[in-house]
């Protein structure tokens, strides 16, 4: 296992590859942050690809574009599984799919970030009316409660590890997200046994209001800064000149 740098914590690794030495496996479980290519771990996603572990289930909202984010991971063959919500811009994933090559399993967006929620608080399922008399209850218990409502049971969902982004990071690991980069992320977090948190900034211990943490430090196990990512804008819209 890679050693941590410069703080009594050990939190601080000086890359993703350290980062995410020892701790990454061939058919592991993995929660990974992100919305589309918002706030998605772009370090920490390159440097799993490089590591070439295999037959890994990715639980995230999506699956990146085709050769960015986890896009690139479906283009190594390195993921046998998503869950997910969304396929939608990933021509890859959606090939993949529908030839049999990836398994999948789908969730009401809402229903699989209430998922990740419940494994991070130690919620083993719960009952949610989302997808009842669909195909998404399909194998799945309903139940009807006193409201005369309809209930699909869902179960937790927890990671080996999971890969975050966020905006700031202090040695201690206390997170803050910035804007809508926030997403799926603290839930990814909460999920994983263990977390690696890429950030752009890692300030002094105390340097952070705790009213502004937006994820304590007791969820994050590894912290690895990238000052410069990319941030691809998935789809480019601007307004005509008037």
């Amino acid at each position: 296992m890679s050693a941590p740098i410069g703080n009594a914590r050990g939190k601080l690794y000086p890359g993703a590859v350290e980062a995410l030495a020892g701790i990454v496996a061939d058919g592991q479980t993995l929660a990974v942050g992100g919305f589309g290519l918002c706030g998605i771990p772009e370090a920490l996603i390159a440097a799993l690809r490089d590591s070439g572990v295999k037959g890994l289930t990715v639980i995230s909202n999506n699956a990146g574009v085709d050769g960015f984010g986890l896009g690139q991971l479906l283009s190594t063959r390195q993921i046998a599984k998503m869950i997910s919500s969304y396929v939608g811009e990933n021509k890859e994933f959606e090939r993949q799919y529908l030839a049999g090559e990836l398994q999948l399993e789908f969730n009401p967006q809402g229903t699989l970030a209430e998922r990740l929620r419940a494994g991070g608080a130690g919620i083993p399922a719960f009952f949610t009316r989302t997808g009842y008399g669909t195909i998404v209850a399909d194998g799945k218990e309903t139940r009807q409660f006193p409201d005369g409502h309809w209930y699909v049971l869902e179960t937790a969902l927890k990671a080996d590890v999971s890969l975050v982004k966020a905006w700031k990071a202090d040695a201690a690991g206390n997170l803050v997200f910035r804007k809508t980069a926030r997403n799926f992320n603290p839930a990814c977090a909460m999920a994983g046994k263990v977390c690696v948190a890429e950030v752009e900034e890692i300030v002094e211990v105390g340097s952070i209001d705790p009213d502004h943490a937006h994820l304590p430090g007791i969820y994050v196990d590894r912290i690895v800064l990238n000052t410069t990512p990319e941030k691809r804008i998935e789809q480019r819209t601007v307004r005509g000149a008037k």
